[in-house]
This record gives structure tokens, sequence and C-alpha cells, in this order.
């Protein structure tokens, strides 16, 4: 009990100091505020105009800022977003500090993958392959093509209709009940702070309808984080291939997942003489 309070507090603190330093480098200007040509000793936005400019009680903000037991509704800390101009990433931690769901949700144009992304890509020996949001295929080198040909030469790359909606995948990967419960739950954790998130949402409803495995194994409600480990794939050309999986988010594009498959080599010769 004492542990949680005490990160309750620290939550609170560090949301405090988020906002005060977000508020202080704003400038009227920047808030479209005219204040004449009066000298003002606050540095940035003073709490009265970014109480005002939010449409929130001066002294609720004020209890923000000094790391209160307050809640905000998202709502509220929506309109604070607008007011201290955030940036899509700074409008998420603050959602995250206030453990909020942000209404506006996320963006619903799906970024390309950076150039020097893809041009890593290709620069792979090994099978490797970048995921989207939805979990779309969206770039892949030619190890991964000639490996995954069922699946990235669809017209629609996506991994779990893949998995679930294509009968070869069940020959193809080994072990795949657990491969696949394991799946959907990695998906469901990776796009909880999305889940009104319109193209997740059509995806999920898509799979429960089409595949009675993928609609018993999200009834489970079954969270696990994305890892790496063995993978074991039964190649029509070349019979049992196995990989050890590693998985990466990009820095500069945390919308997408590089996925490497590592050390190829021949499962029968891994059984022992």
């Amino acid at each position: 009990m004492t542990e949680t309070l005490d990160q309750d507090t620290d939550r609170r603190r560090r949301l405090a100091q988020f906002l005060r330093t977000r508020r202080e480098r704003l400038t009227p200007a920047d808030a479209d505020l005219d204040v004449g040509s009066s000298r003002r000793r606050t540095p940035g936005l003073r709490r009265e105009e970014v109480a005002n400019l939010s449409g929130l009680s001066p002294t609720w903000y004020v209890w923000l800022e000094q790391g209160r037991d307050v809640s905000a509704s998202p709502k509220a800390l929506a309109r604070l977003a607008e007011a201290l101009r955030l940036a899509p990433a700074e409008r998420a931690y603050l959602f995250d500090l206030a453990g909020k769901r942000d209404p506006a949700g996320p963006t619903r144009q799906e970024k390309p993958p950076p150039a020097d992304l893809l041009a890593m890509l290709q620069a792979i020996s090994e099978p490797a392959y970048l995921l989207d949001r939805i979990w779309n295929a969206c770039g892949w080198n030619r190890a991964a093509a000639e490996l995954f040909t069922g699946w990235l030469g669809a017209a629609e790359p996506n991994l779990l209709r893949y998995v679930f909606l294509d009968p070869a995948a069940q020959a193809f990967i080994v072990g795949w009940g657990g491969r696949a419960r394991r799946l959907v739950a990695e998906f469901r954790a990776d796009t909880a702070r999305r889940a009104e998130d319109a193209d997740i949402a059509r995806l999920v409803d898509d799979l429960r309808r089409q595949s009675p495995a993928f609609a018993r194994f999200w009834a489970d409600q079954t969270v696990l984080a994305r890892e790496g480990g063995e993978r074991i794939f039964h190649h029509p050309m070349d019979a049992e291939l196995k990989y050890r999986q590693l998985t990466l988010q990009p820095v500069g594009a945390p919308e997408h997942k590089l996925v490497v498959l590592l050390e190829a080599i021949p499962a029968a010769a891994t059984h022992g003489n």
C-alpha cells in the first residue's frame, strides 16, 4: 500500500514539473496573447493565463503544478495540451503521467517508414521486416520475402490476418497453436493504449468473425510483452528452419517494430545423433 502511494506521489510530482517547464517555455506571443508593453517577472506564461486558455479553474491548475492529489478529466487534459502547444510526443507523455486516455486517440494518418530504416533493412543479411501500428508489414528485405512467401506476397500483408486466416500458415509455423495464442496476447498489450483506433477495432472485429481460434484467444484476455526467442518454420523448399527472433523499436519511428530473425539453422541438425 505504501509503495502504491509513493508511486502516485512521484507521478504527480513529475506531472507538476512537466507542466511547469512547458508553461515557462511559452511566451505570450506563442499563445497569441496581447499583454502590451507590461514587464513580466514570470518566465513564460503565468499560471492564470494557462488556466484561462484551457478553460480551467486557476486554483485547480495551480494545484496540478503543486503536485496535489487532484484528478484531471481527459477533456481537461486535452484543452491543457492545446493551450501549452504540446507536440504529439509531449501530449502522449502528459496523458501517461495523468493516467488517462487521450480522447483524440492516435493519428489516423499512417506515417511511412523512414527511408534510412528501409535502407537498413536491405543491409541486413538475415530475414528482417518492419511492422506498423496494426502489424501490417510495411517493409522487408529479400531474405524475409524468400522465407515468408505466403505472408509478404499477400495483397494485405497483415501478420495476424496471415497467421489466422491463411490455412498454409498452420503448416508453415511449427507449434502454430502456441505461437498464435502468444501473438494475440502480444497484440493486445501492444495496442491497449490505442483501443479506440478505428483500424485496430476493425481488424479485431474481422478476425473474431472469421477465425474461431482468434476469437477464443482474444476472449482469454491474456496480455504479454512482445519477446524474442526460438522460431521454427517448415519451409517447403528448405525443410525446417530455426531462428532466434529479435524485435526492436526504432527511436525515430516508435510506431514501427523492426523484427530480425538471426542464425537460421536447419532444425533437423539440432536434434543430435
